[in-house]
């Protein structure tokens, strides 16, 4: 046991487990945003993607740092400072260079010390814009990690890092971009420790073999679970893009995860990173769907702890 009484082990908070805009998004007034903003309709608001891993209940890894990060340390108590100037966060993982997966960065800069580590493709788009100097290098370390390298977010906490189907991040579109793209611009997270095997993957554009065979029978996984059909922002009405053309895989229909996944043998799958049209927010059939093949659905303050 820790100081804080939790059994040593893979720990899991999910600190914002919706897609870029959050739930609801400002200027977003679809049935999922509008309920979010009523107190009587059971939905909760939801912070954008990111996780936070610790082996010890005490030291914590952030992996993507979401816009919303100041309000996630505020609801996460076992974030908050615990001396005058303190955090008991000691690393930041970054798996593409999304604004709602660097973006918080501008918010923990106050020269407070921790480890930045992404590949050298995402650390070469933080490096491009000078605004992000305000990270002092004298306390905020700066790593650069290589696909299937292993490397050490926390004392004792075995990670390693490896490509996904992806695309570039949307400001670094020109043109249309390359879909499927497979390199150091999206990337997964496997996780070891105490014997346990988990994955964090909240973006990725397709299934292929390799990557089944990477994932089958981990003991967690967190998965992109976007939009529920390709399709979607389309029928809402909020925009003109399918969940392909954004680099992220539907739940559902053609090349869907949820039937893909289904067959990994996975202890507890998760999604995370979706966005504020899914109907998996609310209670209805494509949320049966989802429980009913074993799968459940990612919430700011979800914990899971693989002992």
């Amino acid at each position: 046991m820790t100081g804080t009484g939790f059994m040593t082990g893979l720990r899991f908070l999910v600190l914002g487990a919706a897609a870029g805009g959050g739930l609801p998004q400002w200027n977003c007034n679809c049935s999922n945003c509008a309920a979010a903003r009523d107190p009587s309709s059971g939905l909760a608001a939801q912070t954008q993607s990111s996780l936070a891993v610790s082996i010890d209940g005490e030291n914590w890894a952030i992996f993507n740092a979401s816009p919303d990060i100041r309000q996630q340390i505020q609801q996460t108590p076992q974030l908050h400072p615990k001396a005058l100037r303190h955090s008991p966060i000691r690393s930041v993982i970054i798996t593409n260079a999304d604004v709602d997966h660097i973006g918080g960065l501008l918010t923990i800069r106050e020269k407070q010390a921790f480890d930045l580590f992404s590949t050298s493709a995402i650390g070469a788009v933080i490096d491009a814009n000078p605004v992000f100097r305000v990270l002092d290098r004298a306390f905020v370390k700066r790593h650069a990690i290589r696909l299937d390298e292993d490397f050490s977010p926390l004392e004792g906490l075995e990670a390693r890092i490896f490509a996904v189907p992806g695309k570039v991040a949307l400001f670094l579109e020109e043109g249309e971009p390359e879909l499927g793209l497979e390199g150091e611009q999206t990337i997964g997270i496997e996780f070891i420790a105490a014997g346990k095997r988990a994955y964090y993957i909240p973006g990725c554009a397709t299934l292929p073999d390799w990557l089944c065979e990477r994932i089958r029978g981990a003991d967690l996984v967190f998965f992109d679970g976007t939009v529920f059909t390709d399709d979607e922002m389309i029928r809402v009405g909020t925009g003109i893009k399918t969940g392909e053309r954004m680099g992220h895989m539907p739940i559902t229909g053609d090349g869907g995860s949820l039937e893909a996944l289904s067959k990994l043998d996975i202890g507890r799958m998760v999604y995370v990173h979706i966005n504020n049209t899914n109907p998996i927010w609310r209670n209805g059939a494509e949320r049966d769907a989802v429980n009913a093949a074993g799968f459940e659905v990612g919430h700011d303050g979800m914990e899971i702890d693989l002992d």
